[in-house]
Order: C-alpha cells, then structure tokens, then sequence
C-alpha cells in the first residue's frame, strides 16, 4: 500500500511530499526545500528507508536542501528536466536573496527527466510530465494506478504557476495544463507545490485559468 505525507517547509510553506510502501517501507521524498530536520524526524519516525529524491523543478523553496539530503544519505536525485539547469545552478543566489539560512548547495541530478520517461519509487512507477511554464524544465511525477500526480507548481487549487519568472511562459503553461494533464485523467488527485489538494476535473470545470469556460 502506497503512503504518502505532505510536509509543509520554508518560509514559502512549500508542500514537500514523503511517499513509502506501507508493506517494505521504501520510499522517496519529492521536493525538499528546506527544514532538513524536520524532514529527517518524520522519515525515521516512519522508519522509512529513503531511496532517492524526486525534484519538479529548479525553484529554492523546491530544492534547497536537495544537495544535503542526497549526500548525507548517499541517494541520488531524479529530475527535473535540463531546461531548469540554470534555476538550479543559481540557487546559492536565491537563498541569499530571499535569507534563507545558508548555505544552500546546488547540485547536478543524477537523471535529468524528459517527457514520456518513468520513475520507479517506493515500489511504484511514476510517468514523468515535461509541463513547462512557470519553469521551462518543470516536470510532473504522476502515478496512474493509485490516481495521484505531483505537480509542483504548475497547477494549485483554484490558482495556476506564476509565469514571470526568468524564462517563465503563460501560454505555454496553460498549454501543459490543458493538453498534459487533463488527458492523465480527471479523477487524479493532485499534490501542488503550496496549498491544498485538488483534482483534474474539479479544476478542468471550476478553475479561473484553465477550466473549460476560461480556455473556450
């Protein structure tokens, strides 16, 4: 059985997403911003064995403490795609800009993730989503059976990514929204980067951005 344990981090309360095997207890952690502590006490309270570290994009409240995590277990890093290579490059940068405690490392992935790939994890195979936009090297780790896909930012409750970032995009954030995922399934929940859970359809009918009546 497949779990999963949404922890809030950084200042930005960016949702860092633990997922294990209820039965083996492997597991992998997507997104670790920041608050590495915090992380490692829910991970060994869980008893979890933490086999790799699955990264949607390049943004430091995504990936601060990715570098830490990865070398103080000797875990390699899975995602994003090549395309965020400078978001993750900079991110010293941003830490000390945005007074994040330092220091915070980049890192080179061990796989770089290009659409139509699979990630297996805690015992599970994610298809990988290339949805640029909001970065232009975002991915989305979705997992068909268990019907939930992890979205980073590109999709919230109610709400769409930013797009004025550095090489963001609007129209071709809309484009992987509508053409990406809703095809994956309306019934899929998500997991967004900061907020609550929603899914596809309720998005696809009620959203402001990409429901069918905003797009038409």
């Amino acid at each position: 059985m497949l779990r999963y344990q949404i922890i809030p981090v950084t200042p930005f309360q960016q949702n860092c997403t633990v997922f294990w095997n209820e039965d083996t207890k492997r597991g992998a952690i997507v997104d670790p911003g920041g608050d590495v502590n915090m992380l490692d006490g829910f991970i060994a309270e869980q008893g979890i064995a933490l086999e790799q570290i699955l990264v949607t994009h390049g943004h430091l409240d995504h990936a601060g403490a990715v570098a830490d995590m990865a070398e103080a277990r000797s875990i390699p890093i899975i995602g994003p795609h090549r395309d965020d290579k400078f978001w993750i490059d900079a991110m010293p940068e941003q830490a000390e800009r945005f007074g994040f405690p330092a220091p915070v490392r980049s890192f080179t992935p061990d796989r770089w993730l290009e659409h139509g790939d699979s990630v297996e994890a805690a015992g599970r195979v994610f298809d990988v989503v290339h949805c640029p936009g909001h970065t232009p090297g975002h991915v989305v780790f979705v997992q068909p059976e268990d019907k939930i896909a992890l979205v980073g930012d590109v999709l919230f409750k109610g709400s769409i990514g930013r797009t004025d970032f550095p090489k963001g995009d609007y129209n071709q954030l809309i484009a992987s929204i509508t053409k990406r995922l809703w095809p994956l399934g309306l019934d899929i929940t998500f997991i967004p980067g900061h907020g609550p859970n929603s899914t596809f359809g309720y998005e696809k009918q009620t959203n402001p951005f990409v429901s069918d009546a905003a797009t038409a």
